[in-house]
């Protein structure tokens, strides 16, 4: 069901105007809706039902503890990749037995912070860091428990930013080197092995890269048995695309459907680590036109909601739909929607038909993915609000920050 839609030429959320949204908290605003999520939970987990799994939310994609605390009563396990990200999910209730420690840069004190509250596993990326990780539970007398993550240099066909699984990339233990660490691994009394571990990279839009990873997980985890380590999970990451223009990624049905014929016949728990698919099309930017600028080349429709706002237009040259919320009518024109950051990449749609005229909102849509959570100060611009629908409900989930907040924490000297 798409929670976001016009009735009476206007974009509702669930059953409230996004017109009284924007009026009471004004724009740009994200605006979240707790109906599409529990849809896409649910997606997943019918989809996945009857086979060994977790699913553990990519905090990444949105950690407003809002979101956080949906999933944590759902069951969720969280994948996190700072000790900020960890203290996210406790305060969010979220279980700490049920999270994942991503990341190849983890520093000693979240090492500490994540052993002490006992996660459940660091996915370690390299010798360093496991020596690192084993130095640390020696000296609080404790036993870390971990999966290698593991670099199976396979192409995952997406945006060269967001792909993490070849070999030149940063993230992961070369495919060759697992089994030799894995034996050194079992000369350190305060390191448990308990998985293998892979992530290949963020909106994939077919299944192929993911099978070709899962086959090679599997082909590693029986080297492993016939070397007698015996591991509790394989952990294929996530990376399952959404719609944002005229991709046509593969349903939770049809991913769980492909795994499903890979891992049914083994006695290993598939740990998944969804965040697009769960929380990108359940967010909306909206956005006020403040002005209409028409020079010789173009036409522009300069917003209230920058790049700083949401960076992945500026950063991956990414699609989202635009749509007014109020259908105009009357002529439309080609615009270029633009922020007011001083950057020409400062722009969130190219040359898009549309009926406008200042003051109106704009609901740019799919944006609650990498939207807030990848949001900055930059031009000194507060953040946004962040706004959760709940039927015919609207609640302020994180309030605009103001501008004395901007520079709050800095001192003159």
């Amino acid at each position: 069901m798409q929670h976001f839609h016009y009735k009476n030429n206007q974009i509702y959320g669930e059953n409230i105007r996004l017109a009284d949204i924007a009026n009471e908290f004004g724009t740009p605003c994200y605006v979240y809706s707790e109906a599409m999520l529990e849809d896409n939970w649910q997606a997943f987990e019918k989809a996945f039902n009857g086979l060994r799994h977790r699913i553990c939310y990519a905090v990444k994609a949105n950690s407003n503890i809002a979101i956080l605390n949906f999933f944590a009563n759902k069951g969720a396990g969280f994948d996190i990749v700072s000790q900020g990200e960890l203290e996210r999910v406790l305060a969010a209730k979220g279980d700490p037995k049920k999270i994942v420690f991503s990341g190849v840069g983890k520093q000693t004190a979240e090492i500490i912070r994540a052993l002490d509250v006992g996660i459940a596993c660091f996915d370690v990326e390299s010798l360093p860091e496991l020596e690192r990780i084993h130095s640390i539970a020696e000296k609080r007398k404790t036993i870390a428990t971990v999966a290698l993550r593991v670099n199976p240099n396979i192409d995952a066909r997406t945006h060269p930013y967001i792909s993490t699984g070849l070999s030149i990339n940063k993230f992961g233990i070369e495919y060759s080197d697992v089994l030799p660490l894995c034996h050194r691994v079992q000369k350190m009394p305060h390191i448990k092995l308990i998985g293998i571990a892979c992530h290949i990279g963020s909106q994939l839009t077919e299944l192929s890269p993911f099978l070709e990873a899962s086959d090679r997980m599997l082909d590693l985890l029986q080297q492993l048995k016939t070397a007698g380590i015996e591991l509790t999970h394989i952990n294929i990451g996530g990376g399952l695309g959404v719609q944002y223009h005229d991709e046509k990624p593969p349903t939770p049905q049809e991913y769980a459907e492909a795994l499903r014929k890979k891992f049914e016949n083994q006695s290993i728990e598939l740990i998944i680590e969804p965040g697009r698919a769960l929380v990108a099309n359940a967010g909306i930017l909206l956005t006020k036109v403040e002005y209409i600028k028409t020079t010789s080349q173009k036409n522009f429709a300069i917003v209230d909601a920058g790049m700083n706002d949401l960076m992945r237009p500026a950063l991956y040259d990414a699609w989202h739909d635009i749509l007014p919320i109020h259908l105009r009518y009357g002529d439309t024109h080609f615009y270029d929607i633009v922020g007011p950051v001083c950057e020409s990449a400062d722009v969130l749609g190219k040359s898009r038909q549309i009926a406008l005229e200042p003051g109106d909102i704009l609901a740019i849509k799919t944006a609650g993915a990498y939207g807030f959570s990848m949001s900055s100060h930059y031009n000194s611009r507060p953040r946004p609000a962040e706004v959760m629908i709940k039927d015919d409900k609207a609640h302020l989930i994180r309030k605009r920050e103001t501008l004395g907040e901007l520079f709050a924490s800095e001192t003159i000297v």
